[in-house]
């Protein structure tokens, strides 16, 4: 991974979650670079390096993916679904970060390899901290394999 890799994919459409998720990663430092997919098609562009990202580097895999489930164009669990049977990007964490109270979505989502299901929490102050903890454990705490990403192929 290059000095300045992409760290953190978000793919979110809502832009006061975008702002609030970006406002949290960046008061603790604790991503050097988030890139924001606004729809599930700019997020499999990037992750696979195709349409207008075909010039990114495909080892630049990102450390960690926060997916929410309802996008534009392609829906989030298309996203989760492509990016995990793919064994170049399987083993990057996938944090599905959604308002979704369905059963269903939980479900679909740990049965197509999502790593953590998380439901944004309303309040201002306990979706900063909800980001906070999503990637302080992701992005310090977690042990990820040797080989992630990319690199796995």
């Amino acid at each position: 991974m290059t000095a300045n890799a992409i760290e953190i994919l978000l793919v979110e459409d809502n832009s006061e979650d975008i702002e609030l998720a970006l406002h949290a990663l960046r008061q603790e430092r604790l991503a050097n670079a988030v890139h924001v997919a606004r729809d599930g098609e700019e997020a499999l562009d990037f992750l696979f390096c195709q349409g207008e990202f075909s010039g990114r580097r495909s080892d630049d895999a990102p450390r960690l993916v926060l997916l929410d489930l309802k996008l534009p164009k392609v829906d989030g669990l298309e996203v989760l679904r492509q990016l995990k049977s793919n064994p170049r990007t399987r083993s990057i964490p996938v944090v599905i970060l959604t308002s979704s109270k369905e059963e269903r979505d939980l479900a679909q989502s740990y049965c197509n390899g999502a790593n953590s299901y998380i439901q944004k929490p309303v309040d201002f102050d306990q979706f900063r901290d909800t980001i906070k903890k999503a990637g302080f454990y992701w992005l310090l705490i977690n042990q990820v394999p040797p080989c992630t990403g990319y690199r796995n192929s």
